[in-house]
């Protein structure tokens, strides 16, 4: 055995090349213990184990079962369960086990074919524990009486090989032969004639030996019974009877009749037929009519289980004489089995990156069906993306013909359908899911090209502006979106800190006041990348525009208010209504409507005298002069802009009416003695601040003094004493504004053509300071907010028509 083994691993290993037609053949002895060695496939193959394992080896047969495993660390063939010839193969002279060794990366199979050899592990059976003969006392020397033989399991040398009888006597023996296509017999000869007087019955045992080492032996008890005269035995036309039958025949069908004939006549020529006992009679598929001999199906049988059943016929006489004849039936192949379709191997979920041609599942297909009605083709239904082609024998493949995308198709539902030529033809259908996994291939995708947002300037710290997003076709981490910015050009400094995205949602804050006069706007780049590895991203531009807000007053650039005196414009005393006077020029920081200005004539020595355009900030006469009209003329213009709500700033400026201009210098010395009076003018106005002030002191000083004595009296009036008044006084005369707890009364003079402050007014803090009185004194005041008021504000009705009297009678509170 093992020098056969040498030969054959040698045989192998020459033929390597051809290994795909050229099996590798083993021979193993049954009933071997689990993991017993059969051989190295290896070594024989001209593989390294180490390859074993790294191209996934693998045993696959047709039929599903794995007798063999295979040792990938070494590569040895070893036995997985107990062989039991007999039960794999039956009374087949040869049992072999074929299967293939599927080596993947690339896909090899290679054919190995492993005989299992016959041991003696079964004694022979005789299927009667008794067999009884009935023997006419005058049957002449040489008669025959057959016997159904003993039956092994085992085939070869093993099975039976010798009967014996014993004890021995002097009227029997047995013979033992073949005759019919190697059918063997077993017949008791009989050596001298009987004599029922003298014996009418005899009994011994009949051995059957097999040939095995060491032999078994099986026994059956002969009883012969001595009759009267009846020396003719049953006759059968045919020794050997062949019927078909259809396997799907419905039960009862006639399967065929066998015939014997007997010379005897009366009851020792009459027949009956039944089936020897080798036949069970609760297993068999067939019944035999005792009478007719007609044998007929009790069951369904089935091809696919066994092809042909052997049956014995045993016709006996009325006088016990018997003969046994051989039936053959054939049993006749019908497409009555579907496809089968075994898969060995299956990969899902397959990434979306797979390359064409990759394998999805490796399957067998078979049919337990015969000739035209075993033969399978298959085809895969409607489907673009993947394909089926023939791997080995049986075997196929479904591969991948394209790129594969998740992102458009997730799951693939596959129909593979298995179809025989049969008539009519059946079809096995096996459906494979095969789920797509992702591939991060898909950057995020902002939902705009671009994104504008507004803010405010001025705005609160942490103000959000508004929003980003981005999405990612696939799925999983590699659709999880994360925000970051970046400079607007590559050569540019990191992004302004004054902005700040949010990397979970993409919210976008400004996390800081901007100033719209030193930036009108911020250019960044959004980055949204994705969690994939390597992870991708995708880049927006995020355009902040800051809006304007009214937070700058207007600037007066001309006539310039720094200079003291101020300078003063020279108008002749011959000049039309429309003369240009001046022309007051100031600017705005802010822009739009916050930037658009207007100019008012505010106060002047003699408002009908003068005019100022509201858009274009000229000063005109508003109608010629007169010689009643003073020389010097002081005019205070407004100019506004259009914000919400609306700053302003004044622009003071003085006009000399002058009949020549040759006289210029009278004037100024006029100039420089009313701007002595104007200070002495401001030492009075201290002065009596001063005295208002200690007036003040002493008021607050005997109020609190009522108060303490006044206990019952919870609360009160809260006073201001002088310090806090002068420090009051103190911050307006810095700003260059009275603060608006305090109103002010102004009286302009007549005749010496110079405006004063008469007195200042404090008011003390419990009274509302939000308005002003503006009125001659006469119970016309009217009621104004506190601070600068125009012409329009005193007359609504018909602005700048006040004379030069009316305005002067005026007082503002």
């Amino acid at each position: 055995m093992a020098i056969a083994r040498q030969v054959l691993c040698l045989s192998a290993f020459l033929s390597l090349p051809h290994a795909r037609s050229q099996p590798l053949r083993y021979s193993v002895a049954e009933e071997g213990e689990s993991g017993s060695v059969v051989g190295n496939v290896a070594e024989d193959a001209g593989l390294a184990p180490a390859q074993l394992s790294a191209r996934r080896a693998r045993l696959a047969s047709e039929d599903g079962r794995q007798h063999f495993r295979l040792e990938r660390g070494t590569g040895r063939l070893l036995v997985a369960e107990r062989l039991d010839r007999e039960e794999l193969c039956g009374q087949a002279a040869t049992c072999t086990l074929p299967f293939e060794l599927v080596l993947a990366n690339p896909l090899q199979f290679l054919r190995v074919e492993v005989t299992v050899e016959d041991i003696n592990d079964h004694a022979p059976v005789f299927p009667e524990e008794q067999v009884t003969f009935k023997i006419p006392e005058r049957n002449d020397p040489g008669s025959r009486f057959p016997l159904e033989g003993a039956r092994d399991l085992d085939i070869g040398s093993n099975s039976v090989q010798a009967y014996s009888i014993t004890p021995e006597n002097e009227y029997f023996s047995v013979s033992f032969g073949s005759r019919i296509k190697g059918k063997k017999y077993v017949e008791l000869v009989l050596k001298k004639p009987l004599d029922r007087e003298e014996q009418s019955e005899m009994g011994f045992s009949l051995i059957a030996v097999d040939g095995g080492s060491p032999p078994r032996s099986g026994t059956t008890q002969i009883r012969i019974i001595v009759l009267d005269v009846n020396d003719n035995s049953p006759i059968f036309a045919q020794d050997l009877y062949v019927g078909q039958v259809l396997e799907n025949a419905p039960e009862g069908s006639v399967v065929l009749s066998v015939l014997a004939t007997d010379l005897d006549a009366g009851p020792n020529g009459d027949i009956s037929y039944q089936f020897s006992q080798a036949v069970s009679q609760s297993d068999s598929a067939f019944v035999i009519d005792h009478v007719s001999g007609e044998i007929k199906l009790r069951k369904p049988l089935d091809f696919e289980t066994a092809e042909n059943h052997e049956l014995s016929v045993r016709a006996t006489d009325g006088g016990g004489l018997s003969a046994i004849c051989k039936v053959l039936v054939e049993v006749v192949d019908v497409n009555d089995n579907a496809p089968e379709l075994v898969v060995s191997s299956f990969s899902s979920p397959l990434p979306e990156n797979a390359l064409p041609g990759t394998v999805v599942a490796l399957f067998n297909v078979k049919d337990r069906d015969s000739g035209a009605n075993g033969k399978v083709s298959c085809a895969l239904e409607d489907q673009l993306s993947f394909s089926l082609r023939p791997a080995y024998k049986n075997y196929y493949e479904l591969v991948t013909v394209i790129t594969l995308d998740r992102e458009e198709t997730a799951q693939y539902i596959l129909s593979v359908t298995a179809a025989d030529v049969g008539s009519p033809p059946l079809t096995t259908t096996q459906t494979f899911t095969v789920d797509i996994s992702d591939v991060n291939d898909n950057a995020p995708v902002f939902n705009q090209t671009s994104y504008v947002m507004y803010v405010h300037e001025n705005s609160v710290p942490t103000v959000l502006v508004g929003a980003v997003s981005a999405a990612d076709a696939d799925t999983g981490s590699n659709a999880k979106v994360t925000y970051s910015l970046l400079p607007a050009h590559p050569t540019e400094q990191p992004p302004c800190s004054c902005i700040s995205v949010n990397s979970e949602n993409g919210d976008v804050f400004v996390l800081r006041p901007l100033d719209y006069e030193q930036v009108k706007q911020i250019d960044v780049l959004v980055r949204a990348s994705d969690a994939g590895s390597p992870p991708l991203s995708a880049n927006v531009t995020v355009r902040l525009v800051i809006v304007d807000e009214n937070d700058n007053a207007p600037l007066v650039l001309y006539p310039s208010q720094d200079s003291s005196p101020l300078s003063s414009e020279l108008v002749s005393k011959s000049a039309e209504a429309g003369y240009l006077v001046t022309k007051v020029v100031a600017v705005d920081a802010d822009s739009g409507q916050n930037s658009w200005l207007s100019y008012h004539l505010l106060r002047a020595t003699d408002p009908g005298l003068f005019v100022v355009g509201a858009q274009s900030g000229e000063v005109r006469l508003r109608r010629p002069v007169t010689e009643r009209d003073p020389v010097k003329q002081k005019l205070v213009v407004l100019v506004r802009d259009n914000g919400q709500p609306p700053l302003s700033a004044t622009a003071s400026l003085s006009a000399l009416l002058l009949s020549d201009f040759s006289d210029v210098r009278l004037p100024q010395s006029s100039l420089a003695t009313e701007d002595e009076g104007d200070s002495l003018t401001m030492y009075l106005i201290i002065s009596l601040v001063f005295v208002s002030l200690l007036f003040l002191a002493s008021v607050a000083a005997f109020a609190t003094h009522k108060v303490c004595k006044r206990k019952e009296l919870k609360g009160g009036h809260v006073f201001y004493d002088a310090g806090n008044l002068q420090s009051s006084l103190a911050d307006a005369a810095t700003a260059g504004t009275l603060p608006h707890p305090y109103c002010y009364e102004i009286s302009l003079t007549t005749g010496s053509g110079n405006s004063e402050f008469k007195f200042l007014k404090p008011i003390l803090p419990s009274l509302p300071p939000q308005h002003c009185t503006v009125g001659r004194g006469t119970g016309d005041e009217q009621d104004f907010p506190c601070g600068p008021v125009t012409l329009e504000d005193v007359a609504p009705d018909k602005p700048g028509t006040l004379s030069e009297k009316q305005f002067n009678s005026l007082s503002f509170h």
